[in-house]
Formats: C-alpha cells, sequence, structure tokens
C-alpha cells in the first residue's frame, strides 16, 4: 500500500463521522478561507478545550502529569489516521526538529536526495551538516534520481508550494532496490488525504494545516527496524520508559519503542490537538480527498487550468496581483513562491471555488491602458 494510496472501502471500525456532520465543528468563517496549506483552522472543541485547560490552570488545578492522558489520545488517534501502530508513533514538537534526527543518523559522505523547492525543513538539517553529499531534484524525478550509494530519499508527499504529489510507491521501490531508507514528510497530506505510513521508513508530520491542531504538536513514525538503531539524539525526560521516574539522571533507561523519540510536550497545544485528531481519525479520509481534489479541479476547470486533481492548487503570480484582489475581496489565501496558492478542505464550497475563479480570471485578463 502506498502512502498516498486510497483505500478502495470505507474502514467501518474507523468511521463514525460523515463530512456533513464534520463540518459543523468548524466556526462560520470556514467559508472562504482557502489558507489551510497555511494554517487549518481550529475546531470549536478545541478553542473550548484550549479555553478550559487556561481555566484549570488559573485555578492552580492542574498537574504536570494530568496531560500524559491527552499526549497518549493524540498519539492514538494520529496513529490510526496514518495506519501505523501506536508503538511507532513518537510525539515531537516540530518537523525540523525531527528531521534533524534522521539527518544526524547518517555517515559522513552519505548522498541524500531532497526535492528541488521542497519546504526547508525537509532540507536545511541536511544541508547543515556540511558533510553530506545532497543532490536535489525535481519532485518527478525522485525514483529515477535513486542509485547505488545512495543513503536516504527525504521528500514531501505534497509538495508545500504547488500541491505537486510524489510517487510514493516508485520512491519505495527504488529505495529497496539500493538498500536506501525513506523519509517522508505527510504534513501536506494527512488530514486530507489517505495516508499510510508504515510504506516509509520514517515519516513526519505537524497537524497544524490539514489537521486542524495548534503548533508545537507533530509526530515522528519510525519502522521497527531503524527504531532501534536511530540514535534518540534529542532525548530527554519525556522519552524515558518510566516518564516521571527519568527526570533526573544519572541513569538512562528510554523507552523500548517509538517513545524514546519523544520530545516534552507543550501541554496546552496537546490538549487543543485532541479534539481535532480525534474528529479527523473518525472520517474517511477517501470521501474526505474526493471532496477536496474535486473542488480543487472544479477550480481548474474554472479558471481554464488542466485539472490536476489536488486539494492544493496554485497558479502564476508574480506581481502578487491576484493575492491582493483575493484578500481585498474577503477570502483568507496566501500566496508562495510567486504564486496564488489555494487550498480546499472540508469546510470549503464550490462558493469558494466560483468567488476565486471570478477574481483570477479578471485579475489575469489583459488590462486597458
Amino acid at each position: 500500500m502506498a502512502l498516498d494510496a486510497p483505500r478502495p472501502t470505507r474502514d467501518t471500525e474507523r468511521v463514525t463521522i460523515s463530512l456533513d456532520d464534520a463540518r459543523a465543528h468548524f466556526g462560520p468563517n470556514a467559508a472562504g478561507y482557502l489558507g489551510t496549506a497555511a494554517l487549518g483552522l481550529p475546531t470549536r472543541e478545541t478553542v473550548a478545550a484550549m479555553t478550559a485547560d487556561l481555566d484549570v490552570w488559573f485555578a492552580g488545578d492542574r498537574g504536570a502529569p494530568d496531560y500524559d492522558r491527552v499526549v497518549d489520545a493524540c498519539r492514538a488517534a494520529y496513529a490510526r489516521l496514518v495506519r501505523m501502530p501506536v508503538a511507532n508513533v513518537a510525539a515531537v514538537a516540530q518537523v525540523s526538529a525531527a528531521v534533524s534526527v534522521i539527518a544526524a543518523d547518517l555517515a559522513p559522505g552519505s548522498e541524500v536526495i531532497v526535492v528541488e523547492g521542497d519546504f526547508s525543513s525537509m532540507v536545511f538539517p541536511f544541508l547543515t551538516r556540511g558533510d553530506l553529499v545532497v543532490r536535489h531534484v525535481a519532485v518527478a524525478a525522485l525514483a529515477d534520481a535513486v542509485r547505488e550509494g545512495t543513503a536516504l530519499i527525504a521528500y514531501s508527499l505534497v509538495q508545500s508550494a504547488t500541491g505537486e504529489r510524489a510517487d510514493a510507491t516508485a520512491v519505495c521501490q527504488a529505495a529497496a532496490r539500493v538498500g536506501a531508507r525513506t523519509l517522508c514528510d505527510v504534513t501536506q497530506a494527512a488530514g486530507v488525504m489517505p495516508v499510510d505510513a508504515s510504506v516509509a521508513d520514517a515519516t513526519v508530520c505537524h497537524p497544524y494545516k490539514w489537521l486542524c491542531s495548534p503548533r508545537g504538536v507533530a509526530f515522528l513514525t519510525v519502522s521497527d527496524d531503524w527504531m532501534h538503531t536511530l540514535r534518540p539524539i534529542q532525548a530527554g525526560w519525556y522519552a524515558g520508559d518510566q516518564v516521571w521516574q527519568s527526570a533526573y539522571g544519572p541513569e538512562m533507561l528510554l523507552a523500548p519503542n517509538a517513545r524514546r523519540f519523544d520530545v516534552s510536550p507543550a501541554w496546552p497545544a496537546w490538549v487543543g490537538a485532541e479534539p481535532a485528531l480525534k474528529l479527523f481519525a473518525a472520517l474517511d479520509d477517501v470521501e474526505l480527498w474526493r471532496h477536496a481534489a474535486g473542488l480543487g479541479d472544479a477550480y481548474c476547470e474554472a479558471i481554464d487550468h488542466e485539472p490536476l486533481g489536488q486539494a492544493i492548487v496554485s497558479v502564476p503570480d508574480p506581481d502578487g496581483r491576484m493575492l491582493a484582489a483575493a484578500l481585498e475581496d474577503g477570502l483568507r489565501i496566501t500566496g508562495r513562491a510567486g504564486r496564488l496558492r489555494a487550498s480546499f478542505h472540508l469546510y470549503n464550497t464550490l462558493d469558494d471555488v466560483e468567488r476565486l475563479a471570478r477574481i483570477v480570471r479578471a485579475e489575469a485578463a489583459p488590462r486597458i491602458l
């Protein structure tokens, strides 16, 4: 099963809520919000949970161990969402920090293949080493670029700037032929499309985008065979086998599973993430992807662009004219790499598509001087 392979049927044990019901968990301002690829909207339950947590903390009734249940619940929900055993999921804080753990594991002179124009958190940790051979290739050329001596292929499943998807199956097969590892960032995929993280040696995800969670909550998944050789260079007390008995040295006994890569959590953020992750873990992600990518294709059709089958659709906007017009019209949207980037999620509708398309068509038309 590829990272991006849709499930042919609904997983009845997992799916407990419809897309229509899920939309009710978001506020009225979701209409016209096309900036999910930059920052997802919080659910009503996320706002309520974080507010209640602040009240309890303010009253002095919160203890640090109280948050263990929250982190465990988030880890379990994310594991269900990306179809991984809980034991293979680490609770981290940022993508770049998790990628740095991978980068530190490589021997000097190792060759790493990255995507040209990929998000910097997937590239900088390797460049900062200074003793690695880092090759930048187009996302469509990833699999073909793998060769004898390649140690790691590091890439985002969905490119942040353009929404272009990597061929995860081809990458994994090419890596297997030469004994290379694979590292995949699913930040722009998990929460909007089916993701099976088990086919990659490691994946990273910051769920503040499509999973609508607060920043400061992130995940690292590691395969069984890599888990016990990869060095947990960020290990602290929260990586201990018994967390609350690991606060002081000199002895170190780390967790026997992926928890050895845990970092101490920013507790309020995890409180907000719990209801959001549970919501998305209960959705039919095949249906969700059909909805989001369908809106993307409807937008493409409306602006006379070839359909892409993507939830992120970006068009050239080098002078930012389209972005300025869209923002002035009240749409919440972003510009990236000289392009107007629209991202369609479960709370978006055809009204959003038509509204944006009118602006793009008007701004793309030749001006009368």
